[in-house]
């Protein structure tokens, strides 16, 4: 564990052992049982009162063969549970020993414990096998090109007459792949929630009287059959076959479901507002026998509808059907200072009022965030109302990019004049990856440190990149340019100190002019390009290159060796920290599984799967705040999505490009991240070929249901994206316990972007209330 792991694990032990429930939370904690649907505002400290839930319930009311069962999102939310649940056990009347008498699972997990246990009811071997997000993807990319091979014509019906030139070819041949990709990717996924199969999907666009006006459905039909083929052919299932598999268990063998119900009498779910159809029918059915389950979440915080299968509406209408005394609510939080949860509910009271387009109305819902009572544990920050600042100036995104990092380094000079323990934390949230990578740069032009929580992390990046130039090197022996890059990375831990940087420059030109690679690494006694330098080298350079001889000899014997076994090798020579070792095993396991999918690939095509994740071109599941939970540290900067900030908080927040583009609000100037330009009328393909699948759905008849007219499923889209992206900016608000700082820039295209009206609207509500401020001083 690192050090930064043990000091988040001590921080959490702190607290749990330190919880003491407010009157809200102890409501929560007196239930008996039954359904009972909690709402709970940010920081509300609904984890902490889950958790003692959990605990009370293993230690009164459960047998000892049974458990009760959590289910939450991602795994570190798994890891943090498990931590306070053990702790208020071994507190308590029986001591019980870690991890007896519960399991905390997401969604994934819980499904592989149902089907793993009985995997021939649904069709598997003993020995199945479980494909991750990487080869799932690349088993799709191939079902695409396969099925744009046999099909070229396509494009012609959806690319925009606009195009101007080669601009269509141009297109077709780069954009359109990627389009199709992206369209089938989601399709396949709904399909699944929907536990429908490509052949019975095949075989209702078959009986269609309308199958011509499905062309978007039968394409994606099409891809999704080649997909599970290849599946199949692989002995594999997907992360969404795990779900669908595992209602199915429960669906085909009422015995085993009985089973499970005994074993989990009560069932607790987290972050409900996220739940899908399938996570809430799989509960449901858990659940059933006694009834007991427990739905925690908060619906303004749902923020992954487009993206996933997640459904909001689920958890509303659990609250809505419940009977009297079924609600719960968790509405105080101690996060934000007043000006900060002031702000928030105002977000609130605007779209549920005042937002231009009424049907947008009901996107946010109460109830408001409260400030905590005099003497809770968890007291806001003192009330600060000039603490947010609502920047209304026009910037370009270069401009914005250099007044926030400007601020951020005069931050940082103030914060460095103080002592470790008085220091604040900070981060920079940005609705899209590209402008974070932006700000990325910025600050490293300008030595502001900072850690980021993107696509995949800074650690894993540096890794990877690592490892893969170290490859690149092997591949291609001769080289003399690509070993100057791997001694330069052998010596990386030495590069911040000035005496050895320089030396280290000085060896690595000797290495770059090396006229023969095999005369250095390998050399005969007449033919040593070393000792035909003796005279021009200084003593601290040929110790230097004398030294890294033989580890470049070693890693070329390694060379040899599988895949795997040559990536921890080479790992073994370059990293010591514990995090970087694993790091290095997950990616040497990736290079194995690419190897064996695809034998041809020569150790070139290898080094490419690591350039895309030392890119940032792909999810890569290192460590990072999914996998392990993340502190945000002292004095420096995190830069992060606005979706990777959730759960989390900073003293300060700026919050970045604020405009009509990310946050549009459905008038007529605004524009939509999912409607591609180069596609015609402006459609949402992948809204399209959801809405086609929908009248796919149900037994015969139903699915002759009338097929929408092109574009109302791009414009029903936008409504969802809309409410979604209010949403998020709620979620980005409220991250902030002090500072706050919101701007937006006016884009790159011709058309210049807005500032988005919910911005505008807070900013107006803030001049507001400064105005009445300064009459009441006056009087």
């Amino acid at each position: 564990m690192t050090t930064e792991a043990r000091g988040t694990a001590n921080r959490q032990s702190a607290q749990a052992i330190a919880f003491r429930p407010r009157p809200s939370q102890q409501a929560v904690l007196d239930y008996r049982g039954g359904r009972m649907g909690v709402l709970a505002v940010p920081g509300s400290g609904k984890t902490h009162t889950l958790a003692a839930l959990a605990a009370r319930l293993v230690q009164e009311e459960i047998a000892d063969e049974q458990e009760v069962l959590i289910v939450t999102l991602v795994n570190s939310a798994v890891e943090n549970f498990k931590l306070r649940i053990n702790h208020l056990l071994a507190r308590g009347e029986r001591h019980l020993l870690p991890g007896f008498g519960y399991r905390v699972r997401t969604l994934h997990g819980l499904a592989h414990d149902i089907v793993r246990e009985r995997p021939g009811l649904v069709g598997l071997s003993e020995d199945f096998g479980i494909i991750d997000e990487r080869q799932a993807s690349a088993v799709h990319r191939d079902a695409v090109e396969s099925w744009l091979r046999a099909n070229p014509d396509m494009a012609a019906a959806y690319l925009s007459p606009d195009l101007e030139g080669n601009q269509a070819e141009w297109i077709e041949r780069n954009r359109w792949p990627a389009l199709v990709a992206d369209v089938a990717a989601a399709y396949v996924k709904r399909a699944k929630d929907l536990q429908l199969t490509p052949e019975v999907l095949l075989s209702r666009l078959a009986q269609h009287t309308e199958g011509h006006r499905l062309a978007l459905a039968r394409m994606c039909s099409e891809i999704y059959a080649d997909y599970q083929r290849s599946l199949a052919y692989r002995g594999v299932v997907d992360f969404d076959d795990l779900i669908r598999l595992g209602l199915d268990a429960l669906e085909r063998d009422a015995d085993y479901l009985a089973r499970l119900q005994q074993r989990w009498p009560y069932v607790l779910e987290d972050e409900a507002q996220d739940s899908s159809r399938l996570q809430q029918e799989i509960l449901g059915r858990l659940s059933r026998a006694s009834g007991n389950w427990v739905r925690v979440g908060d619906p303004n915080q749902a923020i992954y509808q487009t993206f996933t299968t997640a459904d909001p509406k689920l958890l509303i209408q659990f609250v809505e059907e419940g009977s009297e005394g079924t609600l719960r609510t968790l509405p105080e939080s101690g996060r934000s200072q007043p000006a900060i949860i002031d702000l928030a509910n105002q977000l609130i009271d605007w779209v549920r009022e005042s937002h231009p387009r009424e049907g947008m109305r009901e996107a946010l819902s109460p109830p408001h965030i409260e400030p905590t009572r005099p003497g809770d544990p968890q007291p806001n920050p003192p009330a600060e109302p000039g603490g947010i600042r609502i920047v209304n100036r026009e910037l370009t995104p270069q401009q914005e990019l250099q007044s926030v990092t400007e601020s951020l380094a005069r931050w940082l000079g103030d914060q460095e004049a103080l002592p470790e323990r008085d220091r604040q934390t900070c981060a920079v949230l940005v609705p899209r990856n590209q402008r974070g990578t932006e700000i990325v740069q910025f600050l490293r032009n300008l030595d502001v440190p900072y850690i980021e929580l993107l696509r995949s992390t800074n650690i894993t990046r540096r890794t990877a990149g690592a490892l893969g130039n170290l490859l690149r090197a092997l591949a291609d022996p001769t080289s003399a340019k690509k070993l100057d890059t791997a001694f330069r990375v052998w010596r990386r831990g030495d590069r911040d100190q000035d005496e050895e940087a320089d030396r280290i420059k000085r060896a690595a030109r000797r290495i770059r002019g090396c006229p023969a690679v095999e005369a250095y690494l390998w050399p005969r006694a007449d033919h040593d390009w070393l000792a035909q330098l003796d005279s021009e080298l200084a003593a601290d350079e040929r110790d230097l290159l004398e030294a890294f001889r033989p580890v470049a000899q070693r890693w070329h014997r390694a060379a040899a060796l599988p895949t795997d076994q040559l990536v921890l090798t080479l790992a073994a020579d370059l990293f010591q920290e514990p995090s970087e070792l694993a790091l290095a095993h997950k990616l040497a396991l990736l290079l194995r599984d690419v190897a064996e999918t695809h034998p041809a690939y020569r150790l070139t095509e290898l080094v490419e799967e690591l350039g895309v994740i030392a890119r940032n071109e792909r999810r890569f599941l290192g460590f990072d705040v999914e996998d392990t939970g993340f502190e945000p540290p002292r004095g420096v900067v995190t830069v992060a999505t606005m979706h990777k900030a959730k759960g989390l908080e900073w003293d300060r927040v700026y919050l970045m490009s604020v405009n009509n583009y990310n946050f549009p609000s459905g008038l007529a100037h605004d524009q939509y991240l999912s409607e591609r330009w180069f596609v015609r009328g402006q459609l949402n393909l992948e809204a399209e070929a959801l809405a086609q699948l929908q009248a796919l759905t149900g037994p015969p008849p139903t699915y002759r249901s009338a097929i929408p007219e092109p574009g109302e499923a791009t414009l029903e889209a936008r409504k969802d994206y809309i409410a979604e992206r209010l949403r998020l900016l709620y979620v980005g608000i409220t991250r902030a316990r002090r500072e706050l700082y919101m701007t937006w820039n006016t884009g790159r295209r011709r058309e210049k972007l807005q500032p988005a009206v919910p911005l505008i609207a807070l900013l107006d509500y803030l001049e507001g209330q400064q105005e009445k401020g300064s009459e009441a001083h006056d009087q």
